[in-house]
């Protein structure tokens, strides 16, 4: 089937442009993936997001669409008749998706994130507790979506899983990074198993950069203070 002229503007260790990578994966969809080089922004990158200016953008037939979570969303929506639905079908469970992916984004990223900006062992042993506790919440969001399946949207992979799932890289660095196990099998042991089974999808397994490298690249972009 024609999907249309599919491209993809983006970096490789951007956990937003994961998402929509995984999405496009999961529909089957051919696309051109324009890597924008760290620290410039391309003239395409800027004529396509003229008003976030930041990756990643999905151009479709010439027509860009910008946000990582809407980028997911209207895959989903294009390309409807291809693979399994992204978005849960039924509108509550749609809704509960939508908002365990904004706090994903707006409150455990942010707590995650600050193990890597933090000032002092202090302020990393907060910023590791809030982690924990925000991730206990997740937990208990992943039981209750998936009932008793394999991810949040049960049987298949699906927009929430997509939404956290595609931090898992980066949440092995922060890992390695605070010497600190947050992915805990004995604390958090569905999320656990859940991780398992979403890194090791054959549509998401090519998509997870190798622990190391991405490593290599949070240094440059989290660098240390100088003492």
């Amino acid at each position: 089937m024609v999907t249309g002229d599919v491209k993809l503007i983006g970096s490789w260790a951007s956990v937003f442009v994961m998402r929509a990578r995984i999405a496009l994966n999961l529909k089957s969809i051919s696309y051109e993936f324009l890597q924008e080089t760290y620290g410039t922004k391309s003239e395409l990158l800027l004529k396509s997001n003229p008003v976030h200016k930041k990756i990643p953008v999905l151009i479709h037939d010439d027509k860009p669409v910008c946000e990582s979570n809407i980028i997911v969303q209207y895959i989903d929506e294009a390309w409807s008749s291809y693979g399994l639905s992204i978005l849960p079908s039924q509108p509550y469970d749609r809704a509960i998706a939508r908002f365990w992916a904004a706090y994903v984004d707006d409150k455990w990223f942010i707590a995650l994130r600050s193990i890597l900006t933090a000032r002092g062992e202090e302020e990393k042993k907060a910023a590791i507790a809030e982690v924990e506790e925000r991730t206990d919440h997740l937990e208990k969001a992943f039981i209750e979506c998936s009932n008793g399946k394999p991810f949040f949207n049960g049987d298949h992979i699906g927009y929430l899983d997509i939404a956290l799932g595609s931090f898992l890289g980066w949440w092995k660095v922060v890992e390695l990074d605070a010497n600190h196990i947050l992915l805990d099998e004995t604390k958090t042991p569905s999320l656990f198993q859940w991780a398992e089974r979403f890194c090791n999808d054959p549509d998401v397994k090519p998509l997870m950069p190798e622990t190391t490298k991405l490593a290599e690249f949070a240094r440059k972009l989290f660098p240390k203070p100088q003492a």
